[in-house]
């Protein structure tokens, strides 16, 4: 019969038992006696947290030898069970490395994993801004009970994410009415995480102001540039003075802050009740369906599956040349899968390339990196067959995520 050793190891500076004395001798011979005290003396040492397994004696019902495949193990006679006196010690020595075992982290398993709350009570999201603003909505939308962590701006989001600071960050990558957010797109590549889900958020902005002001009493608003473009025309009826901010709630607290009548704020209704403005009016944006779009970043990848929409989101350059990038996306094509959004960056590393022409000496191109919203999962062999295909003859292509497409309303 093919058998396995179990190692057992003990602490560095102890002596270790000879292997003559680890065999199942009868529990009331002087030997066993004289081995567990050794061992008692041995685990009190250990304490010190040099080296310390017990793999043939600490753990109950495990004989000294396993039998391999579809072997019947034989019947040994444990240690364990010849004597309670092992047992005993085990626990007292458990003591002396923790006083509260319950405090210690346990390990995931797959019914943790499936069970956790889709609340994301148990989960640290990080965004851009400060408490109040619209990629906070963002990451309350997609994790309800989360604890939020505000950042200064994007990158620091990106670089909690890879410290282990937080488990997650929302962030905007574009918006219906204001277009692409590119210095997100860029960080993308950057850094290495992973995109696990998106998040659609309607805009509602909101004109606030100090406790008692009437909007017509208003000289300035400050906001975000892109939320005074975005009401332009209601800001322009009123006469104000636009001043821009780093953010839409920074603009609530600064108003809060200064206690000046005549000064109001564009910013949610969530942080007009944050910083204890009033709403002088609702909806002031020009174009009633301003939706954001956001990304939710994490350090690992979601498992792809088929039982919703999913999108995969792919970054990728070709060489120049006719028709290339008309051949990249016939791949995609020719398989029926929709193309959700398409998005040229600059290519930093060779921004520019010279090609020699005859008639006009040499001309300059822009190489470009391409990033595409596919809707397909990489679970479907459709999709893997088109990425196949794409990296036949592309120079670069990396997948950046696959996630569940945000359906809701």
């Amino acid at each position: 019969m093919a058998l396995k050793p179990v190692p057992f190891w003990a602490c560095s500076n102890s002596k270790v038992p000879s292997f003559r004395q680890l065999g199942p001798p009868d529990a009331n011979s002087h030997s066993t006696l004289t081995l567990i005290r050794n061992l008692r003396y041995d685990l009190h040492k250990c304490l010190n947290w040099e080296c310390c397994s017990l793999g043939g004696l600490a753990q109950p019902q495990r004989a000294t030898t396993t039998a391999v495949e579809d072997e019947k193990p034989s019947a040994v006679p444990s240690l364990v069970e010849s004597s309670g006196a092992v047992d005993a010690l085990h626990r007292n020595n458990l003591k002396g490395f923790h006083k509260d075992m319950s405090l210690l982290p346990k390990p995931l398993t797959a019914i943790d994993i499936s069970s956790s709350p889709s609340d994301g009570s148990k989960v640290r999201v990080a965004y851009q801004g400060l408490p109040g603003s619209y990629s906070e909505d963002a990451a309350l939308k997609a994790y309800p009970k989360c604890e939020t962590v505000p950042c200064d701006d994007f990158e620091a989001a990106f670089k909690a994410v890879e410290l282990w600071l937080v488990d997650k960050a929302v962030l905007p990558i574009e918006n219906s009415v204001g277009g692409s957010i590119h210095r997100n797109y860029d960080l993308l590549l950057r850094h290495r995480l992973n995109i696990v889900g998106e998040v659609q958020l309607c805009v509602n902005h909101c004109l606030l102001g100090l406790p008692g002001v009437r909007k017509e009493e208003l000289k300035s608003v400050v906001s975000h540039p892109q939320a005074l473009a975005q009401c332009e025309m209601m800001l322009n009826d009123l006469g104000v003075v636009k001043i821009g901010a780093h953010d839409t709630a920074a603009a609530a607290q600064t108003v809060a802050i200064n206690r000046e009548r005549e000064a109001g704020a564009i910013a949610s209704s969530r942080a007009a009740k944050i910083y204890g403005l009033d709403i002088l009016a609702e909806r002031i944006q020009d174009d009633d369906e301003n939706i954001t779009r956001f990304l939710v970043l994490a350090r690992e990848p979601i498992i792809p599956g088929t039982d919703r929409p999913h999108k995969t989101s792919i970054v990728f350059s070709l060489e120049e040349g006719p028709g290339v990038l008309f051949k990249a996306l016939a791949v995609f094509a020719m398989r029926n899968i929709n193309l959700s959004k398409i998005e040229s960056r600059p290519l930093k590393q060779r921004p520019l390339r010279v090609v020699d022409d005859t008639n006009e000496g040499s001309a300059k191109y822009f190489d470009y990196l391409f990033y595409i919203d596919i809707e397909a999962s990489m679970a479907e062999p459709r999709a893997q067959f088109a990425l196949g295909q794409l990296q036949e003859f592309a120079r670069f292509l990396r997948v950046l995520g696959c996630y569940p497409m945000d359906t809701a309303s």
